[in-house]
């Protein structure tokens, strides 16, 4: 296809434009070369005519008795024959025995292997001295039924006829090129009016404030163009609702920063009074350090946080042995767990069983989050002591679960589904925590295609315990 605009950008009104104007460009040639055919068809058929007509008259003027055939042209008739000023005219007229009895000698005869048809006319090109030349010819009964009948030829060069034609093609073929420029200039035209709404959803577009996600309106735009809108209105909701969390988060994240800090600063301010003593200088480095530690987890939360909801697709992935991730977690907890005196256990199948694809980096964090919040939430005394567990079961035939369990005040059924939620804290927990844990692990579990479920470790009793399970997809195991 000719390509009328050629750019480093695909041009849609360019493209359309290269495909209504390439069939004008390739049908001219092909209209021209019809034409020329009809009109030579056209041009023979009053000059073929004319011959027939001669032949006739020739064919009338051959006359014979029982031993001679004989042929007179009056001079009227030769004068008739020989009237055309542009053409050259020739005949011939030759006896049962091809004795030339009238014309041209040198005219050429028909083909050896034709037969003798009488009283029926043809017609056939061919040549004299080197001159292409249209021939009419009829063979003529003049002698008994066995002598062989007389032929009568008539024959002129293609000077009127190529004339003729010209003057077909040139009536024809003129108008041509003047509807073929229109033909463009229309189309341009065409074109130009059918996109304008394409440049008006542009302009709206651009003229659009940055904080405007108002859906476009479909109804002022062609069918056609209604998909690509509706695609748009869908990507600004959900850009809005992405804005709106991202919104969110950074004014939870600013407020939950505020307060260690705050601290931070009213502790330094405390320890600089010039009536301090060691003992409110040393109780002062000690606040300023749990809030430090404080303003660290939070911030490592954060990080986490958002490593996790940042790795999609590009994820990299490898086979992971979740009993032996979830059992180095739990021996790095052990410390915090012993100081807390809270019994922390581990159940599960042996190495190399629970396989499944996975990020072990962010599926160690997922766990470490899990027994953080159990560690936070669940009391412990020396009398009665807390116990949390984690348990890796199932199969991979149905599934690898793993499983996180407390002996704590569990969780309301209200509240299950909030506290995935960044920085929300139930009522009534006094735990230390950023509020961070819980999201990062929904957020982690959705990057493995699993599910996040809470229910009480013991149904009926009091405390009900929680226990919150992660259970991997059987199809995202076998992949």
């Amino acid at each position: 296809m000719v390509k009328l605009f050629q750019g480093r950008q695909r041009s849609l009104f360019g493209e359309i434009l290269d495909w209504m104007l390439t069939p004008f460009l390739l049908l001219w040639p092909i209209t021209f070369g019809l034409t020329w055919l009809v009109a030579e068809g056209i041009a023979k058929v009053p000059f073929d005519r004319s011959l027939q007509q001669n032949v006739n008259v020739l064919a009338q003027l051959v006359q014979s008795d029982d031993t001679h055939v004989r042929f007179q042209l009056p001079d009227t008739a030769h004068r008739i024959l020989h009237a055309d000023a542009t053409d050259t005219v020739y005949y011939q007229v030759l006896g049962g025995r091809s004795e030339l009895l009238g014309g041209e000698a040198k005219l050429p005869l028909p083909q050896d292997d034709e037969k003798f048809v009488t009283d029926e006319m043809r017609l056939r090109d061919d040549m004299l001295n080197g001159t292409p030349i249209r021939v009419a010819y009829m063979w003529v009964r003049v002698q008994p039924q066995e002598a062989r009948p007389a032929l009568v030829q008539v024959a002129e060069t293609l000077e009127k006829r190529s004339v003729l034609a010209r003057e077909i093609i040139r009536g024809v073929m003129l108008p041509l090129f003047v509807i073929l420029p229109l033909s463009v200039l229309l189309v341009w035209l065409a074109l130009t009016r059918g996109i304008k709404p394409l440049n008006e959803l542009e302009d709206r577009i651009r003229q659009r404030k940055p904080g405007d996600m108002s859906p476009l309106d479909e109804h002022t735009v062609p069918s056609e163009v209604v998909p690509l809108v509706l695609s748009i209105n869908d990507l600004l909701v959900r850009l809005q609702g992405s804005i709106a969390t991202q919104k969110r988060f950074l004014a939870d994240a600013a407020h939950q920063l505020k307060t260690p800090l705050a601290g931070l600063r009213m502790q330094a301010d405390l320890a600089q009074r010039s009536d301090a003593n060691a003992q409110d200088l040393k109780q002062s480095l000690k606040h300023i350090g749990l809030a430090s530690m404080r303003a660290t987890h939070t911030v490592n939360q954060l990080l986490a946080l958002a490593r996790a909801e940042s790795s999609g697709m590009g994820m990299a992935t490898q086979t992971c042995d979740l009993s032996v991730l979830t059992m180095e977690v739990v021996k790095d907890s052990l410390p915090r767990a012993m100081e807390l005196r809270i019994d922390l256990g581990f159940e599960g199948p042996q190495p190399h069983q629970a396989m499944l694809p996975g990020n072990p980096t962010l599926l160690k964090e997922m766990v470490r989050n899990l027994i953080d919040n159990a560690l936070n939430y669940t009391p412990s005394s020396e009398t009665q002591p807390g116990v949390v567990t984690a348990r890796v079961c199932g199969d991979a035939q149905t599934g690898w679960r793993l499983e996180v369990e407390d002996s704590g005040p569990g969780i309301a059924a209200s509240e299950r589904e909030r506290v995935f939620e960044p920085f929300y804290r139930a009522l009534g927990n006094e735990a230390d925590g950023s509020g961070l844990g819980l999201a990062i692990v929904r957020e982690i579990a959705v990057k493995h295609h699993a599910q996040v479920s809470i229910s009480d470790t013991h149904e009926g009793h009091s405390p009900p315990g929680a226990r919150f399970s992660v259970r991997f997809s059987s199809i995202n195991l076998n992949r």
